[in-house]
């Protein structure tokens, strides 16, 4: 029974270990996070990774073709940025799905404030 549960995501600490006793123990997609190119994908997804969630920073996109390259078939899920630049160079990458990185509350702020003090000279 899903209880409403599509899927699960574990991120980077998540021991293999761990991955493998849940996979024996629900049906469902385990979305496993991909930090940086040293972590053993090819054991992550030995282990019960079915969809794989890479949050590489500046690097995204090469950790994306990297590992599409090795497994052409396994979904990945990738943070795109905030610019339209890095989302698609994610894409050409090799990504199946993009997480959008939406401006900071500082930012949209400081862009409020700025409209704020022009409009009203």
């Amino acid at each position: 029974m899903l209880h409403g549960a599509f899927g699960v995501v574990l991120n980077s600490p998540a021991k293999n270990a761990l991955i493998s006793e849940m996979k024996d123990t629900i049906s469902i997609p385990i979305v496993v996070t991909i930090c940086h190119d040293q972590e053993d994908i090819e054991a992550r997804i030995a282990a019960g990774a079915t969809i794989l969630n890479v949050s590489a920073g500046k690097d995204t996109a090469s950790l994306v073709r990297k590992i599409r390259k090795d497994h052409p078939f396994i979904p990945i899920i990738a943070t795109g940025g905030n610019s339209p630049e890095s989302i698609i160079e994610t894409i050409d990458s090799g990504a199946n799905a993009i997480t959008y990185t939406p401006p900071s509350a500082a930012e949209i702020f400081g862009e409020i404030m700025e409209k704020y003090r022009t409009e009203n000279l």
